[in-house]
């Protein structure tokens, strides 16, 4: 067993038994709460890196950590975790052998980042203020594309400084 969750509003704990377990109203999920306010899938709770971690799954009435409403975040032994209103002590036991969890500020990784849409190269010019060459289109050697045109002659039109002598 990997921990238990202990209803705070009175009855049997509930074994935390796997590293990966769906909590919801469905008879498949992995712990099922059959009650009205809660969602048919509504959290994922998973051991990662010694900790258990929350992860709502947009549930209508949300998992919320220590009171405070999440889409993700790290279980402390003893934290209240409560979905909807439903509410648990979580008691276990972190891996001490595992590196310990480093929450990461949301604020910290751009949004085009998060979503993988944001290239390696891009990344590292992005808020630094380098330029690592020319935009697309232009070229810091040769003149627009309308003054390059009129700067050559068509090829019946005479230019400037031609010198010969045309028959009629």
């Amino acid at each position: 067993m990997l921990g238990q969750l202990i209803p705070l509003g009175g009855g049997d704990p509930i074994p935390l038994w796997k590293p990966k377990l769906l909590v919801g109203r469905r008879p498949r999920c992995d712990i099922r709460l059959n009650f009205a306010n809660i969602s048919s899938e509504h959290c994922l709770l998973e051991m990662v890196s010694g900790y258990w971690q929350a992860s709502d799954l947009h549930s209508s009435n949300g998992t919320k950590v220590n009171g405070e409403r999440v889409h993700h975040g790290i279980l402390k032994p003893g934290d209240t975790i409560a979905f909807a209103k439903c509410r648990f002590e979580i008691d276990y036991t972190p891996d001490r052998n595992v590196v310990s969890v480093v929450e990461i500020d949301p604020f910290s990784i751009g949004l085009l980042e998060k979503a993988g849409l944001q290239r390696d190269d891009e990344s590292q010019r992005v808020g630094r203020g380098a330029s690592s060459g020319p935009k697309r289109g232009h070229s810091q050697d040769r003149a627009p594309s309308s003054i390059r045109n009129r700067a050559t002659p068509k090829k019946n039109e005479k230019s400037d400084g031609d010198n010969s002598i045309e028959d009629s």
